[in-house]
């Protein structure tokens, strides 16, 4: 067994490193999957109601069966506009990351 002495084990020598560069950069990050999310969340399930009542039953005079079904479509179609809309944020976000990184 080997024996350590106490300068080998001090870790205090060692400098903590500086997170605060990541943090705007994690705040940032969190507030855009925040917003992300509450516009997943929202805009499906309000397009899929408000076109459901005011479009296809409204303006249309679709039964309330056939409407359902095209609502549906609405919402899915939102669904897939909110996630591409975040691979683009979150690509661009990752992509001046990484130039700004580089930079350094």
């Amino acid at each position: 067994m080997e024996r350590y002495d106490k300068a080998s084990l001090n870790v205090a020598n060692v400098p903590a490193p500086d997170f605060r560069q990541n943090e705007s950069s994690l705040v940032s990050t969190l507030k855009t999957l925040l917003f992300f999310t509450l516009l997943m969340i929202m805009l499906p399930i309000g397009l899929y109601f408000s076109s459901k009542v005011y479009v296809f039953e409204g303006a249309y005079g679709m039964s309330n069966r056939d409407s359902y079904f095209y609502a549906a479509i609405v919402a899915v179609v939102a669904v897939h506009v909110v996630l591409a809309m975040f691979v683009y944020v979150a690509w661009n976000e990752g992509s001046k990351q990484w130039r700004e990184g580089k930079q350094d």
